[in-house]
C-alpha cells in the first residue's frame, strides 16, 4: 500500500491466527501485530492522534515544547512525529526503562528526563505535571486523560479487527492508558454488543512496561472501568515465558506485554467450546533484545529484570 508520508502508514496491522495456541478446535486466537506500525508500537496511533488534534485546536503552535510522560513507546512515537513537524519534544520516563528505548529516543532527536526509576510511570507522570506547571512553553498532550487516545482506536484499530475478523467474540489488550481497550471496546461492543473486553495487568508490584497494575493508585481519567467484562491479572514470569514461546511456536517476535495478553487470552477460552478471540500485541520484540529472554529462562533472567520496566 503506497503512503503519502510515514505518519500514513501508521495502522492497517496484520490479524494473523495463533493456531499453536488454540486449546480447542472451535477456540481460535488471533493476533493483532501493532509491532508493524513505522516505530514498531500501537503507540503511533495515539501519537498521531493526540499531535493532530493538538495542531486542529491550535493548542501546538510555533514556540511550543511538548512534554510528555512515557514508558517509552509513546515517546518514541512523539519524537518521531514531531520532529517530522519541527517541534521540540521532551520525554519523561523512568530510570528503570531498557537501553533501547533510550537509544531510540535519542536516535529520533528527544529530550530525556529521568524519574525515579522504582515510582514507575506514576513517577513519570508526577515530574512532567509539575514540569508543565512551572512553564508556559511546554505543552503536555497527556495520554492518559487526552480523548484524542480512546479515539484513535475508536476510529482506526476497531474498524480494521471488524473489517478482518467481523466474527470476533472476545478482545483481549494490555491494560496501560486504558485507550486502546476503551477505543476498540467501545467500537466492537457497538458493532455487537455480546463481544467481551478483556484487560490483562500485570500482578501488583511487578513492572511489566505499560501495563498498569489499578492498585497503584493512579487510575488514567479515559479509562471507564464498566466496559471493561474482566480484569486478568498476569505475572511477570508468565509474561516473558509467553513471550518467549510466542516465537518459539508461532515465530511471532513481540514485546514482554504481548505475553501477558496471550496469558490472559488463554485464561478467557479455558471453558469455552466456541471463540474468535483477538489479543493486541501492542509492540514488536525489538526494544527487549537486552533482555535475551528468547534465550533464557526466567530464573536466569530474574535477577537482571526485577525492578524494570519493560515495555
Amino acid at each position: 500500500m503506497r503512503s503519502a508520508n510515514i505518519a500514513d502508514a501508521i495502522g492497517n496491522t496484520p490479524l494473523v491466527e495463533l493456531p499453536a495456541f488454540s486449546p480447542r478446535p472451535g477456540v481460535r486466537l488471533f493476533a493483532k501485530l501493532e509491532g508493524n506500525n513505522p516505530t514498531g508500537s500501537v503507540k503511533d496511533r495515539i501519537a498521531r492522534a493526540m499531535v493532530q488534534a493538538a495542531l486542529d485546536d491550535g493548542t501546538l503552535v510555533p514556540g511550543k515544547t511538548v512534554l510528555e510522560p512515557t514508558s517509552g513507546n509513546t515517546g518514541i512515537s512523539l519524537a518521531m512525529l514531531l520532529r517530522r513537524l519541527g517541534y521540540p519534544f521532551v520525554a519523561v520516563m523512568p530510570k528503570s526503562v531498557s537501553p533501547e528505548r533510550v537509544q531510540l529516543l535519542e536516535a529520533y532527536g528527544a529530550t530525556i528526563v529521568y524519574s525515579p526509576g522504582e515510582e514507575g510511570s506514576n513517577g513519570a507522570i508526577v515530574v512532567a505535571q509539575k514540569m508543565a506547571a512551572g512553564d508556559d512553553g511546554y505543552l503536555m498532550l497527556f495520554q492518559y486523560g487526552n480523548a484524542a487516545n480512546p479515539l484513535a482506536h475508536y476510529e482506526t484499530t476497531g474498524p480494521e479487527i471488524i473489517r478482518d475478523l467481523p466474527e470476533v467474540t472476545h478482545f483481549v489488550a494490555g491494560l496501560g492508558t486504558g485507550g486502546t481497550l476503551m477505543g476498540v471496546g467501545r467500537r466492537l461492543k457497538e458493532f455487537n454488543p455480546a463481544v467481551e473486553v478483556i484487560a490483562a495487568a500485570p500482578e501488583p508490584n511487578e513492572l511489566i512496561q505499560g501495563l498498569r497494575s489499578l492498585e497503584e493508585g493512579f487510575v488514567p481519567p479515559i479509562l471507564d472501568l464498566s466496559l471493561l467484562d474482566r480484569r486478568i491479572m498476569i505475572g511477570a514470569a508468565e509474561s516473558f515465558g509467553m513471550t518467549a514461546a510466542l516465537l518459539a511456536r508461532e515465530g511471532v517476535f513481540a514485546g514482554v506485554s504481548s505475553g501477558a495478553v496471550l496469558a490472559a487470552a488463554l485464561r478467557v477460552t479455558e471453558d469455552l467450546d466456541q471463540a474468535n478471540v483477538v489479543c493486541l500485541f501492542a509492540d514488536g520484540g525489538w526494544k527487549y533484545l537486552s533482555t535475551g529472554l528468547w534465550t533464557r529462562d526466567y530464573a536466569e533472567l530474574r535477577k537482571s529484570v526485577e525492578g524494570k520496566v519493560w515495555w
